[in-house]
């Protein structure tokens, strides 16, 4: 009997896990490259002579006008840095970066609050 009380608390423990997890998974929604940094979801897409970066709390699109930040590009040791601007909606643009094939881009995204900051590294195909 006990054993059958574990297993039915480990299947449980189990299922309650994915359901916590399965509310978000960040997908690209652009065509671009998802990291997920907590609940912050940016989502970059690297275009002819700019850089496109998508904010979104757990899914859900995040107003860009209060926010700023820069964009690093690192191809070997060469770096480059762009400023991003707000483009409307939940986008924010460093506009004249390039990012050639197999270079790395840091961004450095400074939310609405004007003190947090949140970082993430990405690869782009």
């Amino acid at each position: 009997m006990k054993k059958v009380i574990a297993v039915l608390v480990m299947c449980s423990a189990t299922l309650g896990m994915g359901a916590a997890h399965a509310h978000g998974t960040p997908t690209p929604n652009h065509g671009g490259v998802v990291q997920a940094v907590g609940e912050t979801w940016l989502e970059l897409v690297a275009k002819s002579g700019a850089v496109e970066l998508y904010v979104e709390d757990d899914g859900e699109a995040m107003d860009s006008a209060p926010m700023s930040g820069k964009v690093t590009v690192v191809d070997g040791a060469k770096k480059s840095e762009y400023t991003l601007k707000p483009a409307g909606g939940n986008k924010l643009e460093a506009a004249g970066a390039v990012v050639p094939k197999g270079a790395k881009v840091v961004t450095v995204l400074v939310m609405a609050d004007k003190k947090t900051k949140v970082a993430a590294t990405f690869t782009p195909q």
